[in-house]
């Protein structure tokens, strides 16, 4: 077995497991059973039912059972975004606007935590211009991604060369690779949570990660597609998913700037490319 064949055995049945329907069914039942245990366990903890190692974990709010489940989606993205990076890059850069959108979507609802119940809307604005923030970077991006999309539906197929089956797997054994860590790092992170009572920032680290592995997809890309033109629309390409990963990163007000600018420049990125290619 060559290595090429190794990776794709690794790769695929994980792949295709992940996007039955059946799974995804689970997946989605499983976050509105957490939203509902997460109500449950509030509102217990609030009367004073819970024991006491989970009374020390259990928040007081029941705007924290909503930070919970959109947690979940975000975990649910971030598989998404690891089994799409073997795609070709114009589809593994929509693929993650989308996923930008979504997460953006899911910060904005985020925000409710910092309100008190019941809720006066007086002493709401604190909370209600970050939504607003996050929301309108997700419709903006939504746009964008509209036009992206829009470009590359009309753009005829280019031809694919003895160099895409290694190039592809590679990328599957990367976001494999990637898959391992994050499952491990997630399990490692939720045990020292529970042991010390100390919430672990877990998914910047994993988003630092992200960057290193797009900085190696680039530059394996050189390799296979030495062309200027190939190199400048994959470079591109690559930096603006760096936007998206400091947009992933980002406080409040930072990460919708900064998901739009990205948007922007992967659109201004794809039509110089097309302009090249119409002048040659």
């Amino acid at each position: 077995m060559t290595f090429y064949e190794l990776a794709t055995n690794l790769f695929d049945p994980l792949h295709s497991f992940w996007e039955r329907p059946r799974t995804r069914r689970i997946v989605a039942m499983s976050q509105v059973v957490a939203f509902c245990i997460g109500l449950v366990g509030i509102e217990l903890n609030l009367r004073g039912l819970l024991p006491p190692i989970l009374a020390h974990l259990t928040p007081t709010s029941h705007f924290y059972a909503i930070n919970l489940a959109f947690t979940l989606v975000l975990i649910q993205e971030v598989v998404d975004l690891i089994f799409v990076l073997p795609c070709s890059v114009t589809k593994s850069l929509g693929k993650q606007f989308e996923i930008l959108c979504l997460i953006l979507l899911r910060d904005a609802f985020k925000e409710l935590v910092h309100l008190h119940e019941p809720i006066i809307l007086i002493e709401s604005v604190h909370v209600l211009l970050p939504m607003l923030a996050d929301g309108a970077g997700a419709l903006l991006c939504f746009l964008g991604l509209g036009m992206y999309y829009r470009r590359y539906s009309r753009k005829p197929q280019s031809p694919k060369g003895p160099w895409l089956y290694p190039f592809v797997a590679y990328k599957k054994f990367l976001a494999f690779c990637l898959l391992f860590f994050f499952l491990s790092f997630g399990l490692w992170v939720a045990w020292q949570s529970a042991a010390t009572g100390l919430v672990h920032d877990f998914f910047t680290v994993f988003y630092t990660v992200l960057i290193f592995s797009d900085i190696f997809i680039v530059l394996l890309s050189h390799t296979y597609q030495p062309a200027f033109r190939s190199v400048f629309r994959n470079s591109g390409f690559a930096l603006a998913t760096l936007f998206i990963r400091f947009a992933l990163a980002a406080p409040a007000y930072y990460a919708p700037l900064l998901g739009v600018a990205g948007m922007a420049f992967a659109y201004g990125v794809a039509a110089a490319s097309d302009t090249f290619d119409k002048g040659n």
